[in-house]
């Protein structure tokens, strides 16, 4: 059986492999493995190319077809695996830098994309350059980051040495500082072919990435076209210009963007299958699978899928399930409430908790997006306090 290397472990990226008929080897580093039945190997740093090389080189594996990775850490390391192991798809790893240092994305859009001013927090950078260059609010996050992890707001001196003391401070491009944009973040995923945005969907979080981040919960759900015509003009737009700009491969991406009142600001762009529960929400209501696209995409095929013609008859969203607040939820609890598409949920007090705060996902559907948007906030609501606003919603 043709082996993929995978750099990162997920179960539903494993299932659509199968279904290829492709053996999967994973990489993995701490706290994650793959399960005991896949073949895989440790390493400490997804982003280290060379140990991620010199793991593969030394397992031996035999007949591989192709590389790719499930997490933003390993896009790179993935680029430079198909280089050295003459492996179809992009090998242009230079081209892949644009996509993760957050610096070096935005210093190379060309003047029309809206964004945020950005630089890098060099060794010695004190708190009053940044407010003298970026203003007296500003953020502060890893220049090769993702999920919002380690990102803070910064409004004095105090928050400012607080949020460096999560990094390492020996290098001058770990961490970059960005001006605030303020208003509400929408995103959208798609296939980008030839230079050509081939497919494109978007949609909305319940809380900022950032903010789910800091006990927040991290939910979406996805937009309706003919609602919002002029907000998927505008964000195609930009996407057209962000991935043309920097020259990216074909690929599947995600972008976040930010609703200020007078014109939409790019946040960032990120070429990967989006997170948590988007690739299944995608393939739901629209028919296109992301998985697929992105296995084919590392076998060398042009992406192909276009979705099925027509308005869709039912809207998905997502939520990551947490420990609520107070009280104790279990998920016959969640599942008298409300209709779920799919739901699990850990009540276990030992249960594995993991990005988010995560101890569960739900996926969930509605004819509309209105009535969409009302049950993942209902949905979300009711996680958060423990059930103490029970708002059935069983459509």
């Amino acid at each position: 059986m043709s082996t993929m290397i995978v750099i990162g472990y997920r179960g539903d990226l494993d299932q659509a492999l199968r279904r290829r008929g492709l053996n999967p080897f994973y990489v993995v580093q701490p706290p994650r493995g793959a399960p005991d039945d896949r073949e895989s190997c440790w390493v400490t740093d997804f982003e280290n190319a060379q140990e991620v090389l010199r793991a593969v080189l030394a397992r031996g594996v035999d007949d591989v077809v192709g590389a790719l990775s499930v997490h933003e850490m390993g896009v790179f390391t993935a680029a430079c695996l198909r280089q050295q192991l003459n492996l179809p798809g992009n090998t242009d790893s230079r081209t892949v830098l644009s996509f993760r240092d957050k610096y070096l994305q935005k210093s190379g859009l060309p003047p029309e994309v809206r964004r945020a001013r950005c630089r890098h927090v060099a060794r010695g950078t004190s708190y009053q350059q940044l407010v003298d260059d970026l203003g007296k609010v500003f953020v502060v996050k890893p220049a090769a980051g993702a999920g919002a992890l380690r990102t803070s707001i910064i409004r004095s001196p105090e928050e400012y040495e607080r949020a460096l003391a999560l990094f390492s401070g020996t290098s001058d491009v770990e961490t970059v500082a960005e001006s605030v944009v303020d208003g509400p973040e929408v995103y959208i995923d798609g296939i980008w072919r030839a230079g050509e945005l081939q497919w494109s969907a978007m949609g909305r979080y319940h809380d900022a990435p950032v903010d789910a981040a800091q006990d927040g919960t991290l939910a979406a759900w996805v937009l309706e076209r003919r609602l919002h015509p002029e907000l998927f003009q505008q964000s195609e737009t930009i996407a057209r210009q962000v991935l043309g700009s920097l020259g990216a491969p074909d690929c599947v991406f995600h972008l976040e963007i930010f609703e200020e009142e007078t014109a939409l600001t790019f946040g960032e762009c990120a070429i990967r299958i989006p997170g948590g529960l988007s690739p299944q929400i995608y393939e739901k209501t629209y028919g296109v699978d992301l998985f697929d696209v992105e296995i084919g995409l590392a076998l060398g095929e042009p992406p192909t899928q276009t979705g099925r013609d027509g308005a869709p008859d039912r809207f998905y969203g997502c939520i990551l399930l947490r420990r609520p607040d107070s009280g104790h939820l279990t998920q016959e609890d969640f599942e008298r409430a409300f209709q779920f598409d799919e739901i699990n949920y850990d009540s276990s007090p030992d249960a594995p908790t993991g990005p988010y705060g995560l101890v569960g996902q739900a996926l969930v559907s509605a004819p509309s997006e209105p009535e969409l948007e009302k049950k993942v906030r209902d949905i979300v609501r009711f996680n958060v306090t423990g059930g103490a606003e029970r708002v059935a919603s069983r459509s």
